[in-house]
């Protein structure tokens, strides 16, 4: 039940000792600031890692040509590797596990395209229909690009959302042709894509009509693909069995991973995801030093509490008072002063998270620090808990007067 002359005691000597009160708050309230604001700066920092992972599926592998490292064969190092429509084929036949496969080609130089009296610089990417799997493009309006295109190599078009912002406006673009160096495109559609401004200003188009309209009918640029629900490790075979190949048909060492990347977008995420796991706990036992170091403070202030109130607490067991009444008393101020300091000290914390936000929301690899829900109740258990432990051994020893000495205490 509320006992009404407990909390008028308790009131009665914060205002005895209100400076005293007030440093002992103010380290407990400092302690849950810090390790509000380093959380918060924690998941900023992954939640602007996690935005780069956004542009592409998680479970997708990325192979890219580069050049040789290693004589390998006869040949010397530094020859560049290029893949062919030919290397695509044999990767979609004898590679198990592949869900979705796509070849892409760039259009290299600056690459003007217009639309009646407005122009602007865009890319133009020639693909297969399976990249929009592997590249989480959504579908705005209209379609992306199909099997049909690339068998018939149409001159169609996908455009990014700020691309058809640009040349369109808020016109609806559909059924409209573009002009690419000069060569007409049917819009089909326009998409958005999570991977940054970079993936909305650019357009795609069939990869046979771009090997066939701009040159280099038989090279693709890179290759892209999904693993489906395959695990890391599974991941990780694909990805040797597609170096393996390579290396074969193309003649370079297997071990030369600077003859054709091949990166692997889960592996690197669980990477990230074990680093940020590791940084929280960094976080979380900071902050519970800095809030040990002011419990401490708490539990020294309520051992002088007691050591002040000695003669008083004496008088209560002679009169009949039990321990536990006496347990109780020292416990709840200690528990009183915690948990409002440390209440003051999450409040601003999120508060100042919430002002710093405005201000860096435009960083490419730091947005949006906040703390959830879950860790403020955990940061008010804590509290709880710390304010608890603090009260316990100065009340523990104030349960222990013995009337007699007590009251010949001066």
């Amino acid at each position: 039940m509320f006992d009404l002359d407990k909390w008028q005691e308790i009131f009665s000597t914060i205002r005895k000792n209100k400076l005293r009160t007030f440093l002992t708050g103010f380290s407990v309230a400092w302690g849950i600031l810090m390790l509000i604001i380093l959380l918060g700066a924690g998941e900023g920092l992954q939640h602007g890692t996690e935005n780069q992972f956004k542009g592409d599926a998680l479970n997708s592998v990325w192979v890219i040509p580069g050049k040789t490292s290693i004589p390998f064969a006869g040949y010397n190092a530094d020859r560049e590797i290029k893949l062919h429509n030919s290397d695509f084929d044999d990767i979609k036949k004898n590679i198990r596990g592949i869900e979705n496969l796509s070849a892409r080609k760039y259009l290299n130089g600056i690459t003007r395209v217009s639309y009646k009296d407005k122009t602007g610089s865009f890319g133009v990417l020639g693909c297969l229909p399976d990249e929009k799997e592997a590249e989480q493009i959504e579908i705005l309006a209209g379609r992306f690009i199909n099997k049909v295109d690339v068998m018939e190599r149409r001159k169609v078009a996908c455009l990014g959302r700020d691309m058809k912002i640009e040349l369109f406006g808020d016109s609806d673009p559909m059924g409209e042709y573009i002009n690419i160096n000069g060569i007409s495109f049917l819009v089909v559609g326009y998409y958005m894509d999570e991977g940054g401004d970079r993936d909305v200003r650019r357009t795609w188009i069939p990869l046979s009509t771009h090997q066939a309209v701009f040159g280099n009918p038989n090279n693709v640029d890179r290759l892209a693909m999904t693993t489906g629900d395959a695990t890391i490790d599974e991941a990780n075979v694909i990805v040797t069995q597609i170096r393996e190949r390579l290396a074969k048909r193309l003649d370079f060492d297997p071990t030369d991973e600077k003859a054709v990347f091949i990166r692997n977008r889960a592996e690197f995420y669980q990477k990230f995801a074990s680093l940020f796991a590791g940084i929280r706990m960094f976080i979380w036992f900071i902050g519970f030093g800095t809030i040990c170091a002011g419990i401490v403070g708490v539990s020294n202030i309520m051992m002088i509490v007691v050591r002040e109130r000695t003669k008083e607490i004496g008088i209560r067991k002679a009169l009949g008072a039990s321990s536990s009444s006496i347990i109780a008393l020292i416990m709840q101020e200690s528990i009183f002063i915690t948990t409002i300091a440390g209440y003051i000290g999450l409040t601003l914390g999120v508060l100042i998270l919430e002002w710093s936000g405005n201000f860096i929301s435009g960083s490419d690899y730091f947005s949006n620090p906040e703390v959830d829900i879950q860790v403020a109740i955990n940061a008010t258990l804590l509290l709880i808990f710390t304010g608890s432990l603090a009260g316990f051994f100065p009340a523990l020893r104030a349960s222990r007067i013995q009337p007699v000495n007590a009251l010949r205490e001066e």
